[in-house]
């Protein structure tokens, strides 16, 4: 059963919803009495542990409402904004509709102004601040003082799980901005405005976090879905490690190989067809996902996330092939460029999800130019429809972290001269996605190289929010030996400038806090 973020008890969303983010992140919530309402009892603490995962999936306490200031409720999902940001200023995604801000990180032209950058800043220091408040109600004394010293030992079981969340958030600021305003539960409570980190010592901080919790956590595969456990803790490292020497200039491929095995002999295995991760009953029979952002059409309504990324995807004449039923659905927003659809040179490759008839793309304002991606449906595995909010909200829950990523880290950590793993191993991880993909083992390979693996990366990963950072581990994501439609703001596209490697801090916050200073470039 899904975890419905939307059925918490009104204390519990009172309690959080009274924590607004704006510029800060070292808020509390102003009433005094619902802490002690909220945390009287261990599902209390449950309770609130559920909008700390909440904030993934939630804008605020309703479909039209946000706990963000400044964006539109329908933009600032989380899911939504990094999706925007990983996605569509690379050679995987455009959009139709010329929306605020799209249009220069299709372009890669985006200002420290831009509301797209504004809105993931925003959304990512809010569920940092709603997870440090949380920390702050999980000390011993605190407990005790409740009289709940039996429960102490679960309610440490979820102060990790939201130390994880927290730790999660700050790799995505780590990844995209990194340098971004730090503070923790430990940090005085609206005293002085938030120091600024650099990225070497958020990444040490993100490391030693999720050492520090391993063995905080529950064992892998034996929390409920959609709650972190010690193999979502070795996923994240995994992810760490292998972009470390992009965050510090020291590479950690051995400790990426270390921590993607931990999770590959953990007991996962691939589902067995790649279209089921990302169909509306993907909580069923699925032992790929590690973690997931849950989505429930009914029970946590919001226009981002996996809604988003269906809707925007297909027109409004495709809408019952998608499981979607009501007027409004499908928004003939995103498509894709020519370099997508590029990457499935095997027509057999059932991996390669599309609609239309050509994958040139000469303007990204025209829906029908580039192929329409097929990849997410609100239909279940044997294609039934699942109600929906409007009939348009999703039910599909996204995957943080699935098995074949480990797969693909463990085999690229390996080719970049990580120890601990070996070429054997890694091809044969590489042929069970492809055995997937094919049906068969007509696309078995007996070596590989480094370009194979961000073309093999390309093709399973594709539309998950990975592109972006892949391109930069990659070198080809500003440089101008690998060019893709409108890349730079020219239709054959053209080099841009490393300094947008990373997102500038939103203006906003470097003018009213003097502790930040801008990125290089901005």
């Amino acid at each position: 059963m899904k975890l419905k973020y939307k059925g918490l008890s009104i204390i519990a969303l009172f309690l959080l919803v009274l924590i607004s983010c704006k510029q800060d992140l070292d808020l509390e919530p102003t009433n005094d009495i619902t802490a002690d309402r909220a945390y009287n009892s261990l599902q209390g603490y449950k309770q609130v542990l559920a909008k700390v995962y909440g904030a993934y999936a939630l804008t605020g306490n309703g479909v039209r409402s946000s706990d963000l200031g400044g964006i539109d409720a329908g933009n600032s999902d989380f899911l939504r904004l990094y999706w925007n940001l990983q996605e569509m200023p690379t050679d995987e995604a455009v959009n139709a509709w010329g929306d605020r801000g799209l249009v220069d990180l299709q372009t890669n032209t985006w200002t420290s102004d831009n509301v797209q950058i504004q809105g993931l800043y925003t959304r990512s220091l809010y569920q940092i601040t709603v997870a440090n408040a949380f920390l702050r109600e999980t000390t011993d004394e605190k407990i005790g003082s409740r009289g709940l010293s039996a429960e102490a030992e679960q309610i440490n079981y979820f102060a990790a799980e939201a130390r994880f969340i927290r730790a999660f958030q700050y790799w995505v600021l780590l990844d995209i901005f990194g340098n971004p305003p730090f503070v923790t539960e430990q940090s005085p409570i609206g005293k002085n405005l938030p120091p600024q980190t650099s990225r070497k010592d958020l990444f040490n901080y993100i490391e030693s976090e999720l050492l520090a919790i391993e063995p905080l956590m529950v064992n892998a595969r034996q929390n409920e879905y959609g709650r972190a456990d010690k193999a979502a803790v070795w996923a994240l490292l995994a992810r760490l490690y292998l972009n470390a020497e992009v965050y510090t200039g020291e590479p950690k491929y051995t400790e990426a190989i270390t921590y993607a095995s931990r999770v590959i002999n953990a007991g996962y295995s691939l589902m067995p067809q790649y279209r089921n991760l990302f169909r509306a009953d993907n909580h069923l029979n699925n032992n790929e996902v590690i973690l997931s952002i849950n989505y429930d059409g009914v029970n946590s309504q919001n226009f981002g996330g996996t809604t988003f990324l269906v809707n925007a995807a297909i027109k409004g004449d495709w809408k019952a092939e998608f499981g979607l039923t009501g007027p409004e659905a499908g928004w003939a927003g995103n498509h894709s460029r020519d370099n997508l659809p590029a990457l499935f040179t095997n027509a057999n490759d059932k991996r390669a999800m599309f609609k239309g008839n050509d994958p040139k793309m000469d303007d990204y304002n025209v829906f029908d130019e580039g192929l329409a991606v097929a990849k997410w449906n609100n239909l279940t595995s044997d294609d039934k429809i699942v109600p929906g909010y409007e009939g348009r909200v999703c039910s599909i829950d996204f995957p943080l972290f699935r098995l074949a990523e480990m797969y693909l880290i463990y085999a690229e950590a390996v080719k970049r001269g990580g120890s601990g793993g070996n070429e054997g191993t890694a091809v044969n991880y590489l042929n069970l996605l492809r055995q997937r993909a094919y049906g068969n083992t007509s696309g078995n390979i007996s070596a590989y190289t480094l370009n194979d693996i961000i073309d093999e990366r390309g093709r399973e990963l594709y539309w998950e929010g990975f592109r972006r950072t892949d391109l930069i581990r990659f070198n080809r994501f500003s440089e101008g030996t690998y060019l893709w439609p409108f890349k730079g703001g020219v239709k054959a596209g053209r080099e841009f400038s490393a300094d947008r490697k990373l997102y500038p801090l939103p203006a906003s916050d470097i003018s009213s806090n003097p502790n930040l200073t801008q990125n290089k470039g901005y």
